[in-house]
């Protein structure tokens, strides 16, 4: 049984993201970017992300070995997400020279790599970042969902934990509702 391409796609984008462009010099030493909303933390010691490129993205050749930044966008940049996934815009995004690689200004916030390794993905190379540093705003982020871009909705002001026995107010053991709860081990298993 085969999964077709299109019907993947379709249910991987049931998966919000956020939306990064990662950047970095050209052959020419010219900034370039490329849309990517396959972005993760790796590790926090040492510092590691990874995005994820298509092979026949031109960045993935700029990325051989060479330092570059993941800017994560904030909620009013969708056109800066067009114009770095082939749809131009004129004027084109601001860059600044960042620690590593050239950044876009105004993202949310923006990550800064040195290359750490590069592992194959199939039809995408994963290419994992020692993060050098971190520049971050208040800026809410932009999102993807379902092919269209997304901004994150109000905060939720409802009960969030109360009914389940995580709450942080309440936690598995402890006062709740002013009384003491207790632990009742299982009983053993009856062979």
């Amino acid at each position: 049984m085969t999964v077709q391409p299109r019907q993947l796609r379709n249910a991987f984008g049931r998966f919000a993201t956020g939306v990064t462009v990662v950047t970095c010099h050209n052959n020419e030493g010219t900034p370039h970017g490329a849309t990517v909303n396959a972005f993760t933390a790796v590790s926090l010691e040492p510092a590691l992300c990874q995005v994820t490129l298509t092979r026949r993205s031109k960045a993935c050749g700029y990325l051989d070995g060479a330092p570059f930044a993941v800017n994560v966008l904030g909620a009013g940049q969708a056109d800066t997400a067009w114009h770095f996934a082939g749809r131009p815009a004129d004027p084109g995004p601001e860059w600044a020279e960042g620690p590593t690689a050239p950044v876009l200004v105004g993202s949310a916030a923006v990550y800064s790599c040195r290359p750490w390794r590069t592992y194959d993905g199939g039809d995408h190379l994963i290419v994992v970042g020692e993060v050098a540093h971190i520049e971050v705003t208040e800026a809410e982020p932009l999102l993807f969902y379902r092919g269209s871009f997304r901004d994150i909705g109000p905060v939720e002001t409802g009960t969030h934990w109360g009914g389940s026995l995580d709450c942080p107010e309440a936690g598995w053991f402890g006062i709740v509702d002013g009384a003491a709860t207790t632990f009742t081990p299982l009983r053993p298993h009856a062979a």
